[in-house]
């Protein structure tokens, strides 16, 4: 493909990203944006196929007998904070920054990988079949989402899953772990000395989340972390001592842990009732040796490991995460991402996949 073609490929994946931000696609309701990409695979000649709000599509000259590549990015988007200033879904250029919500995360990587997607899709002769999927639910780790359109893939040899890591090769995942916690004590009246308060039962338990530190420490993604991120009661009074206290605890799991051990260690430790809403996002890697990776080194890429989880800790296969665009931007107010690091993201990915599939 020529230089005039790239930059075309270039220019349709910015507008794409426009129209994808000026349609709110939060999740579980990103009906609208998968009729979008539907459309505009349909028209690059590409046959589309949709789950639910997931799209894939396979390349021109796929063969059963070769192994298979997915590229993958998420198409749904958190919903706006309030502290933005700027219209979340009016894409808006200014200054070499595309503004809209999802510009960043995830937008810039999907339309790239759609781009890079397009740029192999009638070669002939390559190594690897390329899958393309748009997937939905990410932003909630649903169960609609890649979980469930995997199936419908067939075999997955290894995976490019794109995020804003700035082109970095994110080779390693935490695991999340959320965590249910109730504190129990006795009713009473505020005003006596009555009842036996859930809440500082649940102080004692909560210090010890925030003090503790688990001895095993990963190279790549370091220590185990835990926040506690919510506190509540069922009281609607003040003058009643609670009898029960609710809270929550966010965990991000280093693989020298599996989850039952880590919540083994935490049950021994603390007087609450402990919970985990889901044992599904475990913390995930892909070889240093592997070949995509070996190819982004020869790039000068450097590896790095991700506190953050995707859709990668849901693949039974190897998966990079990787794509244009910078983290710390995600889930912010007015929310940006570079036009330039659109362009950088395709012939990123392009540069990052020739070696291994041409």
């Amino acid at each position: 493909m020529s230089k005039s073609s790239i930059h075309s490929l270039e220019a349709e994946a910015i507008e794409l990203l426009k129209r994808l931000i000026a349609v709110p696609s939060f999740s579980k309701e990103e009906d609208r944006t998968a009729e979008l990409i539907v459309d505009f695979l349909e028209s690059k000649g590409v046959a589309a196929s949709r789950l639910q709000n997931n799209i894939w599509a396979k390349n021109k000259h796929f063969d059963a007998s070769k192994p298979t590549i997915l590229l993958n990015s998420h198409h749904d988007t958190v919903k706006p904070n309030k502290a933005y200033t700027l219209d979340p879904f009016t894409p808006l250029i200014q200054a070499g920054k595309l503004y809209g919500l999802g510009s960043n995360d995830a937008g810039g990587c999907l339309v790239s990988l759609i781009a890079t997607f397009l740029y192999f899709y009638e070669e002939k002769g390559l190594a690897y079949n390329l899958i393309l999927a748009a997937s939905a639910e990410e932003e909630i780790s649903g169960h609609n989402g890649i979980e469930l359109l995997l199936p419908s893939l067939g075999p997955i040899e290894w995976g490019i899953v794109g995020e804003p890591t700035q082109l970095q090769l994110a080779v390693a995942e935490k695991g999340l772990l959320v965590l249910d916690c109730v504190s129990h004590g006795k009713a009473g009246h505020a005003a006596r000395e009555e009842g036996d308060n859930a809440i500082y039962k649940a102080l004692k338990d909560i210090e010890w989340f925030r003090s503790f530190r688990a001895p095993k420490v990963s190279d790549l993604l370091g220590p185990v972390k835990m926040s506690v991120t919510v506190i509540d009661t069922d009281n609607k009074a003040h003058n009643v001592v609670p009898s029960q206290c609710h809270f929550v605890v966010d965990v991000r799991v280093n693989e020298c842990y599996t989850f039952e051990e880590l919540l083994g260690i935490i049950r021994e430790n603390v007087a609450c009732e402990v919970t985990p809403r889901s044992l599904r996002m475990r913390s995930s890697g892909i070889p240093l040796q592997h070949p995509i990776v070996q190819s982004g080194l020869r790039l000068g890429r450097t590896c790095y490991g991700s506190p953050t989880t995707s859709d990668k800790a849901l693949m039974p296969f190897p998966a990079l995460k990787t794509g244009p665009g910078d983290s710390a931007r995600s889930h912010t107010a007015d929310e940006y991402i570079y036009i330039a690091e659109i362009g950088e993201g395709i012939n990123g990915y392009i540069e990052l996949l020739k070696p291994v599939i041409l």
